[in-house]
């Protein structure tokens, strides 16, 4: 079972790697406000936005591939969030 909590301490995790683009570090960040604002009744709404911004955040080509799939696992989290 996946909390909110669980998805922004990864991208938390994320966030901290010093090789991380500053535009990437921007999104993640608008990414967190956003689930940290989210209410239990438009959580699956607010998860598919955020969904659909990783997915255009992983198609940077200034992105290290481990990030790439560390960015997968956040929405491989926020599509199992409760």
């Amino acid at each position: 079972m996946v909390k909110t909590k669980d998805v922004i301490d990864t991208i938390n995790e994320i966030i901290e790697d010093s090789t991380l683009p500053k535009n990437i570090k921007t999104n993640l960040e608008c990414i967190i406000n956003v689930l940290k604002d989210c209410k239990s009744k438009d959580l699956k709404l607010k998860a598919d936005k955020c969904i659909h911004d990783l997915d255009e955040i992983s198609s940077d080509v200034n992105l290290q591939p481990f990030v790439r799939t560390q960015l997968w696992s956040v929405v491989s989290m926020l599509e199992a969030l409760e």
